[in-house]
């Protein structure tokens, strides 16, 4: 499994982090392309792809704050131009009322497309040839966070969520998580977590590595102490994501 992170920041994006958006390849083409989440900016970094966004033919969100879906007509659009119509959008309870409804906004594209949806919750599930857990999370907006597996690979996205076991749970065994840290310690903040709760709730958690994302401009130039307030307290890789990075994966023992 290859991941690129299209986009690593938020709803108060910076010059350098548009908001979220990740893009999944199987390499040995047991699954196809599937852009998760498609937050503002991630289109652009979704052109800058070998995949582009002619080649998407699933989009899964998470959840349904802006930050997330504010890209969906113009990928929709974009497609339409050229010349792609179908799209399968899979995401949680409410995502076909949420594009419906955007589609009713801009009248001039409602019937250009062939769009199929389907709604999810916690458990198992198969998109886009990828076996993937779901699992939800603890936010302001009802979210789900994901384990996906191939036969070489297990990546977990945590979406939006404050700090929770059951999140840590389901990334153990990953080799990599990639999991919102949108402040610092000294941010007293709801629906995510702080460095230090982060890494207080992956302790004992068998994870090859740990990406924060979801950064808000109240992390520049905090990336250091963030990722050493992970490590106080989880033994393992923490990283900063960034927008264009491109990871490969290789499956771990659970």
């Amino acid at each position: 499994m290859r991941v690129t992170f299209l986009g690593t920041g938020a709803a108060m994006p910076t010059g350098d982090r548009v908001q979220t958006g990740l893009l999944l390849e199987d390499p040995d083409g047991s699954a196809d392309p599937l852009l998760v989440d498609c937050g503002s900016g991630a289109l652009h970094r979704l052109a800058e792809t070998d995949v582009g966004y002619e080649g998407i033919g699933t989009v899964l969100l998470t959840h349904h704050h802006l930050d997330h879906v504010s890209d969906l007509m113009a990928l929709l659009k974009a497609r339409w131009l050229a010349g792609e119509t179908d799209l399968e959008i899979v995401g949680p309870e409410g995502t076909q009322d949420l594009v419906e409804d955007l589609l009713g906004v801009h009248d001039y594209m409602e019937g250009r497309f062939d769009l199929t949806f389907r709604e999810i919750g916690p458990g198992e599930h198969t998109v886009a040839g990828y076996d993937i857990e779901a699992s939800e999370t603890i936010h302001s907006m009802y979210c789900l966070a994901y384990r996906f597996e191939t036969e070489d690979a297990v990546f977990t996205f945590s979406a939006d969520t404050e700090a929770s076991d059951a999140i840590a749970d389901l990334a153990d065994g990953s080799a990599v998580l990639l999991h919102d840290c949108s402040f610092p310690d000294e941010v007293d903040v709801d629906n995510h977590p702080t460095p230090t709760q982060l890494g207080e709730t992956l302790a004992g958690h068998d994870i090859g590595r740990v990406y924060l994302t979801h950064l808000y401009p109240h992390t520049q130039g905090k990336h250091d102490e963030m990722i050493q307030a992970v490590e106080a307290n989880f033994n393992g890789d923490v990283r900063m994501a960034r927008d264009g990075l491109t990871i490969d994966l290789s499956k771990r023992d659970a």
